[in-house]
């Protein structure tokens, strides 16, 4: 399989099953166990949720980059540094943008809109996650682009982009450029691109197990058959 082909296959399944193969159970023999469950920044937290859960599973390659007020200091990149960037990246891609606003107007920066959102688009990107709010949701709805974001605001003052393709952390989670982005209403998560076909291939034996296990659990009449099935998972 291509990896463009790994990637559809991979939105049959819940962001939640992917997190269980990639690191969330280490001891199971179907986790791959990539990063410390709980240690290591690898899956998004609760300050964020999904605009659109009716979209259903969003994959694709990790374009990061970090907006923040105008600073003298900082070298001065423009939207088309990241149109580039998009252009440049295996396809599809999702966005990943780390707000970097003082805490007074954090709350209110309405930064990726409709026209933003359409020119992504038209480069092949398929979604967007950052750590603080957006706006012109009633027109990105229609575009089939997930989003997922602090909140909602609609307007913002000037703000420039500070970086491109770097390391960044959004909502609790590190991402580098090229990383595998899986998000979905629960949440988001990130694994590299090499362990594709590995995270595809758990996955799917992890569906069918479970599959199985659900069905023997709602046949159970007591709790010590409940358990006999459960203790089998760890």
């Amino acid at each position: 399989m291509t990896e463009q082909a790994i990637i559809e296959e991979l939105k049959k399944f819940d962001t939640p099953s992917i997190t269980n193969v990639v690191a969330t159970y280490p001891t199971r023999p179907l986790c791959l166990g990539l990063y410390d469950p709980w240690y290591e920044n690898w899956y998004t937290d609760q300050s964020i949720r999904c605009m659109f859960p009716g979209l259903g599973r969003t994959v694709g390659y990790a374009v990061t980059c970090v907006y923040g007020l105008p600073n003298p200091e900082v070298k001065q990149l423009t939207f088309r540094n990241v149109c580039d960037t998009l252009e440049a990246s295996k396809k599809p891609t999702i966005l990943v943008f780390q707000q970097n606003f003082p805490a007074e107007i954090a709350g209110k920066v309405g930064l990726a809109g409709g026209n933003m959102t359409t020119a992504m688009q038209s480069l092949g990107c398929v979604g967007a996650i950052s750590n603080g709010p957006s706006r012109d949701l009633d027109e990105i709805r229609a575009m089939n682009f997930q989003y997922m974001l602090s909140g909602v605001t609609a307007g913002h003052g000037e703000f420039v982009l500070h970086a491109v393709n770097t390391p960044v952390h959004v909502a609790g989670m590190d991402v580098e450029p090229g990383d595998i982005i899986h998000m979905d209403e629960n949440g988001a998560c990130k694994f590299p691109a090499d362990k594709l076909k590995a995270v595809l291939d758990n996955v799917r034996q992890l569906q069918k197990l479970e599959a199985t296990q659900m069905s023997e659990l709602r046949q159970c009449t007591s709790a010590s058959q409940v358990w006999q099935i459960v203790s089998k998972l760890s």
